[in-house]
């Protein structure tokens, strides 16, 4: 198998401001595995809160494409994946694994859901996420939003001042009355302060509330859940299959990102390890293009919550194939993941 990498500029269609930072764009590095003619493609985004650039993601996927070389077939190479790769990243790892089921869709004629166990093209209504900006701003983008088909809104908080958050909430539930409303702080709130803002979100409707208190101490998280009057979802301190472990049946959700546990084989074991104990699925991602968000959307009839909306924050998208500017992504029935480059101009290439 031949591999070749090849790096692009995603720049959001308007700044995304979280608890932590501020994202104008992205670079994506995306893998090309060639076999007898077929492509298959992966895709690994850059990341200042994983301690990915692109030098590093380059060099990371240019040591996995030697590796691969060494395989007569992307089947044998699914088959020699590890279950705990923990000496490479797992962005890296999950676009391997991705651009490998891709390809070997592609070569049997199935879709990417058919090789991992479902038979039924999976659909979800995603999130859509709504940045830290004023209330009047993010009630025009609710209700635009709401027109377009969205019946699911993320709003980011963390604000120095809850108020704000409040009130940027208010202005939505006005807005938009009759989606879902989702609630991420991204880890802003302290822990003496979360009891009382979880309550208050609840008056306000919030249906879950991602990672309210700051990564680094997964058992008071899990205190918290346990008091909370609405459904806590562990994200930054739900990273690995051990994060997973430690945290089943004790917070209401995992948000699983492929980019952060290793790929689809990783999430699918994550699905499996907390089936049953009372913690469900969140399905999220970080921002990238179609190409990167396909292989969760593969997954997405997995999950109670989908959060795919990577792609729909972009000013343009170099793939296209799995829907999502209605809210509502779709798993392509083509064979492999499904998505191909879009018509319209892809960004310059750049260099590492």
């Amino acid at each position: 198998m031949k591999c070749t990498l090849g790096t692009v500029e995603l720049r959001l269609a308007e700044p995304l401001r979280i608890s932590r930072s501020t994202t104008t764009a992205r670079h994506a590095v995306q893998l090309s595995v060639e076999h007898q003619g077929l492509h298959g493609h992966g895709e690994a985004v850059t990341s200042v809160y994983y301690g990915l650039d692109t030098g590093a993601l380059h060099q990371w996927l240019h040591r996995s494409s030697r590796a691969l070389a060494r395989f007569p077939d992307p089947e044998t190479a699914l088959a020699a994946l590890p279950e705990d790769a923990t000496s490479t990243p797992p962005a890296v790892t999950a676009a391997v694994e991705s651009a490998l089921l891709d390809l070997a869709g592609k070569r049997a004629g199935k879709p990417v859901h058919r090789l991992l166990g479902t038979s039924t093209a999976p659909t979800a209504a995603t999130a859509r996420t709504l940045g830290i900006t004023t209330p009047s701003r993010a009630a025009s983008f609710a209700t635009r939003l709401a027109d377009r088909g969205f019946t699911v809104l993320k709003v980011k908080a963390g604000s120095a001042d809850p108020e704000d958050d409040i009130a940027r909430v208010r202005a939505v539930r006005a807005a938009a009355p009759g989606v879902r409303l989702l609630l991420d702080p991204n880890g802003g709130w302290s822990g003496s302060a979360a009891p009382r803002l979880l309550g208050r979100f609840a008056e306000l409707g919030v249906e879950a509330v991602e990672q309210p208190v700051a990564p680094g101490d997964p058992e008071g998280l899990a205190r918290l859940a346990a008091r909370s009057p609405l459904p806590v979802i562990a994200d930054e301190d739900a990273v690995s299959f051990e994060d997973a472990r430690r945290l089943a049946g004790r917070v209401h959700g995992i948000n699983v990102k492929l980019a952060k546990c290793g790929g689809p084989g990783a999430a699918l074991r994550i699905a499996a390890l907390i089936a049953g104990s009372g913690t469900d699925l969140m399905l999220g991602c970080l921002t990238a293009s179609s190409l990167g968000i396909a292989p969760a959307v593969h997954l997405a009839d997995r999950a109670r919550w989908t959060d795919l909306d990577g792609h729909l924050l972009l000013a343009h998208d170099p793939w296209t194939g799995i829907g999502g500017d209605d809210g509502t992504v779709r798993a392509s029935t083509r064979p492999g993941l499904g998505v191909h480059p879009s018509p319209a101009p892809a960004p310059a290439e750049v260099r590492p």
